[in-house]
């Protein structure tokens, strides 16, 4: 207010008082204002002008509230004051502003001090008004900037933007303030230059229409910048990152392209190598060179000078300075008048050196910056791990300030690099195809190497891609076709020109015509074959720069693996690399390639590129997770198209990348898992190529990388990673499913080395290795299967204790399905080997087994439990040890199945034995099973293929091997198989039945087993059938349950750990000792030890036997009853079947016999019967029937009498109610009697005589011809067993009432009548001796039943037996020897005498017609009846004078016998001798008229005997009465002899002297009847 007065006085001593306070600080911003205002009108008023400069420098001075507008009114002010016409006023203001600059820029550096410890919070400074204040700058900073701004504004005479107000300036004064300020602050210029109009200017002094000298300073002075990394830093930082200012880095570089690109531009006024003039400085003056200049016309085109050319344009390269600094030579020669010449080349060569080093300055900047960051970071996160509770906030504080800070670097060098990769890549790549020199070409490959790791570093892919991408152009032939470096992201820049801030930029592609020398011609890797292509030493040169990219940088070259690893593919491919052993790459001939020339440079070489490639694959080892699968995923895409290039021809494909899979793989071993999956992956792909190289090696790298996997070292070991083990054999499993066989053989070979190797250690992986040995199919190929099959061995021979027994049931099925392969016979029945050796190993280590198993099943119980699923598993729920016998027995099941009868063979046999010897480790209710689903399936599946085999015949079993007649049909062998099950099943049967009947339903599985027996026996096949009887028998063998006494058979030694005896405790009702193991040992002992077994009621028991005896029946009617048609191929029982199947009867017979009732034995005789009745083929009679002559039973017809003998016996002994069967067993052996007359018929068939029928030994196979047996010695048995049977038979019951002494008589007629016409004489002798013992038996039983008229029958049918013998009407035969006959003789006497000693003395107690019949047998018989066929010489003897004899004398004894004690005996007597006279009496008539008819002829021999045989028998007569008791002859007998008398004497003329003496002797006794006449004469005779 006082200043405001405008009062001289007040004023001065206002502005000391506004100056006191200043000086003590207590004025504020707003103050501050206020006060400059007021100072500003005190100005405009002229009034006290040195005060107020006083003023405003003590206001600035003492402290710093002074900002913006009212710092800027501030220093208008001392502007203006400067500017007055008083002197001493202006000098004053003049200092004051100086001082006022001064101050301003010190308040700036004070405040960066301040602000240097502090972490940056960006100020929220007021926007400024003022378009070109810098709003991210601190207060003070800012008012610094915008004065220097504005003094550079005045001092061009332009318009200031901050110093509002000024009115004039001076650009000297102007000038000075900079220079001052320049020089006391250069330290903020160093940071902040205002020079990017400097700097653009210059890079416009580049062009090509500037002056060559111009050029060549400008070129120079861009040198300078170049080798100062940290200025071109503060460029980018200051211009290229700033949102509204020239891009000058960029700019720089760009330019520099152009540059040297305009360098070699063709002049447009022509063709250099026309223009020949050296200064030519027409339009830009361009300074073409002679094409040839420098150059030597020979020698192949090699440069002498080093030089770039192209396109004809040829400019040399000059050495101008060391690297990394700048030495300017026309620089220093500003001060001349005149320009120099510059000499050609220089322009180009320090434009090569500002890029080289303008590369090698920000490369190793920033890589230095960033190893710094990283080491950082490292120690950061080190300390991190550790901290202690103080200094963790701080170490927050350093992380989020180091974080920033990378920010913000990580921003400038990307900033950088994107500005200048176009620009240089542009660049080098043109120098690259243009530099003939090798130092040039390493010098440019080093540069863009170095920027394409450092791209990679920074992760700036395009860039990145795009250098590696024109090294790889580089190194291959001009214009290759590489899809690869043409399709990526990087193809976007080449062959294109992109526009840098309006300037066109050529990439340029490789010119073809460079003056290089060619050191190898190859063949390019593509589809069609094309011609060679040709590689220069600049190709070589550039690949080894790739490698070298690759082996140093790898880590960052991600995605653009793919370019490098196709570039070295195709390099190596026309180099003729091939891949050797492990992966590494050795030369060698390409197969189709004779147009690979190289030359001895190169072969030199190639060992060493070969080293670096395989060094370079191993150094993957080094590379992140990240940057190996980069790796990884490049091979697999080149695999990929070195697949598809493959297909569909046989051309050797490219394996570059599977070696490399392979190498990479090999050397990544401990981190292996990462790259595992997508690496096998892919070569499981490759082993399915239809090439075969490929494939190899496909396979080779796999089982390479698998085995090596196996062997590796890892940390933790594998037998602790279960999982990664698994990992690492799951490819080989996969390639199961490849179908090459060369692949499979591969996989194969690598599970045989695993398992030499590495099968103790296996362990979870052995369900894989099994399954890949299991995937073998039948087609495969013999060598396939032969492979697969050692491995197997291997297994079962070495690895079972070592694999998890969880596994054994997969070798089970492994070796299972190998049986099944029908490619090697061998190899199917040693598998069935294998199987027996695995169930032995079962055996032994049974304990150990079942528990490891019981326990894995309690945990997967578990694991089902948890899910709520059932658990799953085959034959589930029998214990998992029983499971694990299951499936043994039913791979063995269906190996007994097989089509080679071989096969079936062995595995039958290997399955019964194994249940035979391990059986008994079962669990009692697992045998269930085995019976259901395994031995009957396997039973019905035999069945069902035996009954429907070819009845074909098979020639021959393949090769030359013969095959027997009894096998050469399908059916035949299937019939062997069938024989061999079913009797295992019975035997099995047979020997378990112990623990089987304690099973629920024995008694069903009997009844199928007899089933299966019965269609076994019933089946057309005598082999079949006749076992089928076998196993019948074996069954039937059976003991009932096993008592305490019998122990069954002991199982088989083996080495379960003995059972330790607790000491005979007894449990309650317990007899046995309680064993301390469980499992295996305790069920041993459950079934050996004295225990007894669960004794099945006896009822159930019978039931069995009863079915059997149904069997029995059924097969026994069903196979003997004859068939209805008979023709070659009729099927007719065999003796041996019928024989076996009636030796049954007995043994089962002993089981039934309590319900065995006459049903039963009817429905026994029809079977015996037909039986017996079955003819036999006549080729097979030689082995069967006895010679005719011999007297032998058949075993059959043994069999049969065994049969009824038995019978015989169990009702001998059995109770009452069983004797009413004797009459049946009679009726029965009668039957059999008659064949000895009567042989049986058997159907239709026509038998012949065994005498007649043809041995056809020769014709093996003509149908047989049937011949019936000889059943003479089987009649004859059987009647003797009638007899014994009789006699011990013959008062029972039932015989007397059944007539079986009726029967047998009337049996024994039928060969009795016959006599001499039987098929055998011993028959009929037979019959007679039997007839005479049956009688001396059955006639007192007959006599003492008499009254009961149950032999009525009988007398009738013995009279007419007796008729039919002793006056038979079969003539003897003519050759029949006389003492033969008089042996026939005997047995008529035998006959007779019979009758007079059984029957006649009793015939009170017979009937009257009987003993009429015998009566008058005896009288026909006692005198000789004619037989005309007798000659003389033998008439004596034939007429059977004994016979008659006895006859003869029977009758007289019988005519006196002196106990007559009945009438009936009376009657008897006068009866035989009425008979005897009248015989007498007609003889002797009867002699006397032949005597006189005959004149002088002798009569018959045989009627003189017989007239000899009366006169004696009248004689013998006459002797018998007299000494018989005179009340015992009738008067009527003596009339009859007295009678005879006149008859005798009238035959006293016969001629003949015997008949003479035998008269003489019958009338001597007559003298006895000469008595005196009595005194009366009675009735008028004497």
């Amino acid at each position: 207010m006082g200043c405001g007065t405008k009062e001289p006085k007040i004023t001065q001593l206002c502005l000391a008082a506004i100056q006191r306070l200043m000086s003590h600080e207590v004025v504020s911003e707003t103050a501050a204002g206020n006060i400059i205002n007021m100072l500003w009108q005190l100005m405009e008023n002229s009034l006290e002008e040195l005060k107020l400069l006083q003023t405003v420098l003590v206001l600035l001075t003492t402290n710093t509230v002074v900002h913006d507008e009212a710092l800027s009114k501030a220093i208008v002010l001392c502007f203006r004051l400067h500017f007055t016409k008083d002197n001493i006023t202006n000098n004053t203001a003049a200092a004051t502003v100086r001082q006022v600059v001064t101050v301003v820029f010190e308040r700036m550096v004070a405040e960066d001090e301040r602000h240097r410890d502090i972490i940056e919070q960006p100020v929220l400074v007021q926007a400024n008004s003022n378009r070109r204040s810098v709003s991210t700058l601190k207060p003070c900073a800012k008012d610094a900037y915008m004065l220097f701004q504005d003094l550079c504004q005045l001092v061009n005479a332009d318009a200031p933007y901050w110093l509002v107000g000024m009115t004039e300036m001076t650009r000297t004064f102007g000038l000075e303030l900079l220079e001052s300020v320049l020089n006391d602050f250069p330290q903020v210029f160093l940071q902040v230059t205002e020079c990017e109009i400097f700097l653009s200017l210059l890079v416009k002094f580049l062009d090509a229409d500037k002056p060559q000298w111009l050029r060549a300073v400008a070129v120079e002075s861009i040198h300078r910048l170049c080798v100062q990394p940290q200025l071109l830093r503060s460029f980018c930082q200051s211009y290229d990152m700033k949102q509204h200012s020239t891009k000058v880095f960029r700019d720089i570089v760009n330019a520099l392209g152009s540059f040297i690109q305009s360098l070699f531009l063709v002049p447009p006024t022509g063709n250099p190598a026309t223009t020949n003039q050296a200064g030519n400085n027409n339009s830009g003056g361009t300074v073409s060179a002679p094409a040839n200049s420098g150059m030597l016309g020979i020698g192949g085109g090699v440069t002498l000078l080093p030089a770039f050319e192209y396109r004809g344009t040829w400019i040399p390269i000059l050495t101008i300075t060391v690297q990394g600094s700048a030495k300017a030579t026309y620089l220093e020669m500003l001060d001349k008048v005149e320009p120099p010449t510059i000499p050609e080349g220089y322009a180009m060569s320090v434009a090569f050196h500002c890029l080289l080093d303008l590369v090698r300055g920000i490369t190793s900047m920033i890589e230095g910056e960033l190893g710094e960051v990283e080491a950082e970071c490292q120690t950061s996160t080190e300390t991190a791990s550790s901290p202690t509770q103080s200094s963790e906030e701080q170490e927050l504080q350093s992380t989020s300030d180091q974080t920033d800070k990378e920010i913000v670097n990580r921003a400038v060098w990307e900033e950088m690099v994107n500005a200048c990769w176009c620009g240089l890549l542009a660049a080098l790549s043109l120098l690259l195809d243009a530099s003939t020199d090798e130092a040039a070409t390493e010098n440019i490959l080093k540069a863009e190497l170095t920027m394409a790791a450092l791209c990679g570093r920074l992760g700036l892919i395009t860039s990145r891609d795009a250098f590696i991408t024109a090294i790889c152009k580089g190194s291959l032939p001009p214009h290759y076709a590489l899809t690869v470096l043409n399709t990526t992201s990087a193809a976007t820049l080449s062959n294109k020109s992109y526009s840098i801030q309006g300037q066109n930029v050529m990439m340029i592609s490789p010119s073809s015509e460079s003056h290089q020398q060619v050191v190898a011609v190859g063949q390019p890797l593509a589809v069609q074959p094309q011609g060679t292509v040709m590689l220069t030493s600049k190709n070589i040169q550039c690949m080894r720069t790739l490698l070298n990219l690759a082996h140093c940088h790898g880590a960052v070259l991600g995605t653009s693996w793919q370019l490098v690893l196709a570039t070295l593919q195709h390099l190596v491919w026309i180099l003729g690399l091939k891949p050797s052993s492990g992966g590494a790459l050795k030369p060698g001939r390409a197969v189709e390639g004779p147009s690979t020339v190289l030359t001895t440079a190169v072969m030199t070489d190639l060992p060493v590129i070969s080293n670096i490639l395989s060094r370079l694959f191993e150094s993957s080892q080094y590379l992140d997770d990240v940057s190996l699968h980069h790796l990884i995923n490049a091979l697999c895409s080149l695999s990929l198209e070195a697949m598809d290039m493959a297909y569909g021809n046989n051309k050797e494909p490219s394996l570059f990348a599977v070696a490399k899979l392979l190498e990479t793989g090999l050397v990544n071993m401990h981190r292996i898992e990462i790259l595992w999956r997508p690496l096998t992956g892919h070569l499981l792909e490759v082993c399915q190529h239809p090439n075969s190289r490929m494939r190899e090696w496909g396979a080779e790298a796999l089982t390479s990388l698998i085995k090596a996997g196996l062997t590796f070292d890892h940390d933790p070991p594998l037998s602790q990673n279960q999982r990664l083990q698994l990992l690492l054999l799951n490819p080989l499993k996969e390639m199961s499913s490849i179908n090459h066989p060369d692949i499979r053989l591969k996989q194969l070979e690598c599970v045989l080395q695993i398992l030499q190797s590495q099968g103790d250690s296996l362990g979870p992986g052995w369900p894989l290795v099994l399954g890949v040995m299991g995937a073998i199919r039948n087609d495969q190929g013999e060598s396939l299967i032969r492979t697969a099959f050692q491995c197997l061995q291997l297994v079962v021979t070495d690895f079972l204790p070592t694999m998890p027994c969880t596994c054994l049931q997969i070798v089970v099925d492994v070796a299972g399905s190998f049986g099944l392969h029908n490619q090697e016979l061998n190899i199917s029945l040693t598998s069935i080997g294998l199987l027996w050796n695995i169930s032995d190993y079962f055996f032994q280590r049974g304990e150990t087994i079942e528990k490891e198993l019981n326990k894995e099943e309690a945990a997967q119980q578990k694991q089902a439990e948890e899910k709520g699923v059932a658990l799953n598993r085959p034959f589930h729920p029998a214990p998992p040890f029983d499971c694990l016998w299951l499936c043994l027995y039913a791979k063995l099941g269906e190996l007994c199945v097989d089509p080679r009868p071989a096969v079936r063979k062995s595995a039958g046999q290997t399955l019964f034995s194994t249940i035979g010897a391990h059986g008994t480790l079962l669990q009692h209710s697992t045998w269930h099973t085995v019976i259901w689903k395994v031995l009957f399936h396997l039973l019905d599946r035999v069945r069902e293929s035996s009954t429907t085999a070819d009845k074909e015949k098979i020639e021959s079993g393949g090769g030359n091997i013969l095959i027997h007649h009894s096998r050469d049909t399908a059916e035949k062998q299937w019939a062997e198989t069938w024989v061999l099950t079913l009797a295992g099943v019975a035997r099995i049967f047979n020997t378990r039945r112990y623990l089987l009947q304690p099973l629920g339903d024995f008694s069903r599985a009997w009844d199928v087993l007899l089933d299966h027996i019965q269609s076994a026996a019933l089946s057309k096949n005598n082999e079949v059938s006749l076992a089928a009887l076998k196993s019948f028998q074996e069954i039937l063998q059976i003991v009932s349950p096993v008592r305490d006494s019998e122990k069954p058979e002991t199982p088989p030694a083996v080495n379960v750990p003995v059972p330790v005896l607790l000491g005979p405790i007894s449990g309650p009702g317990l007899s046995r000792p309680f064993v301390r193991t469980d499992s295996i040992g305790e069920r041993l002992g459950r079934y050996g030890s004295s225990e007894p077994p669960t004794v099945t009621d006896e009822l159930e028991d019978l039931n069995l036997w009863w079915a059997a005896w149904n069997t029995w029946y059924r097969i026994g009617s069903e196979s003997t009853k004859p068939p209805v048609t008979f023709d070659k191929l009729t099927f007719i029982p065999s003796q041996p079947f019928l024989t076996a199947l009636i030796q049954i009867f007995p043994a089962l017979y002993q089981h039934i016999k309590t319900g065995f009732n006459m049903d039963d034995l009817q429905k026994l005789g029809v079977i015996l019967h037909s039986a017996v009745s079955v003819p036999i083929s006549s080729d097979a009679s030689p082995f069967i029937l006895p010679s005719y002559t011999e007297a032998v039973l058949t075993s059959l017809q043994e069999a049969v009498l065994t049969a009824l003998d038995v019978l015989q016996k169990a009702i001998c002994v059995g109770p009452e109610n069983m004797q009413i069967m004797y009459p049946a067993i009679f009726d029965q052996l009668l039957a059999f009697v008659e064949f000895s007359c009567k042989p049986p018929q058997y159907g239709q068939l026509e038998t012949k005589h065994i005498a007649n029928a043809k041995y056809n030994q020769i014709q093996l196979f003509a149908p047989a011809e049937w011949v019936a047996l000889n059943y003479v010695p089987f009649a004859e048995r059987s009647l003797e067993v009638v007899v014994d049977l009789y006699q011990k038979t013959a008062c029972h019951k039932a015989v007397v009432n059944e007539k079986v002494l009726q029967n047998i008589i009337k049996t024994l007629r039928i060969p009795l009548s016959l006599k001499y016409s039987c098929p055998s004489e011993s028959t009929w002798k037979l019959a007679v001796s039997s007839l005479l013992k049956v009688l001396s038996i059955g006639l007192p039983v007959a006599r003492q039943h008499a009254s009961s008229g149950k032999f009525d029958s009988m007398w009738p049918e013995l009279a007419n037996t007796f008729e039919d013998f002793l006056f038979t009407k079969s003539m003897a035969p003519d050759n029949l020897s006389i003492q033969e006959f008089q042996r026939n003789e005997s047995i008529d006497v035998e006959v007779v005498q019979l009758i007079s000693t059984e029957i006649l003395p009793y015939a009170n107690f017979i009937p009257k017609e009987f003993v009429g019949q015998i009566m008058t047998m005896l009288n026909k018989g006692s005198i000789h009846s004619q037989s005309s066929s007798f000659t003389e010489a033998e008439i004596d003897i034939r007429l059977r004078e004994e016979f008659s004899k006895m006859c003869f004398e029977t009758l007289l004894q019988f005519s006196f016998s002196n106990k007559v004690t009945t009438p009936q005996e009376g009657y008897i007597s006068r009866m035989a001798l009425s008979v005897l006279l009248k015989r007498s009496q007609d003889v002797l008539h009867r002699y006397i008229e032949d005597e006189r008819l005959s004149g002088k002829c002798p009569l018959p021999r045989q009627q003189v005997t017989e007239i000899i045989f009366v006169l004696k028998a009248v004689s013998t007569l006459i002797d018998s009465l007299k000494k018989t008791q005179p009340e015992n002859v009738d008067g009527n007998t003596w009339a009859q002899v007295i009678a005879l008398y006149p008859t005798l004497v009238e035959c006293i003329t016969c001629s003949s002297s015997e008949v003479c003496s035998a008269l003489k002797e019958a009338l001597v006794p007559f003298k006895d009847f000469m008595h005196p006449p009595a005194s009366k004469v009675q009735n008028g005779e004497s």
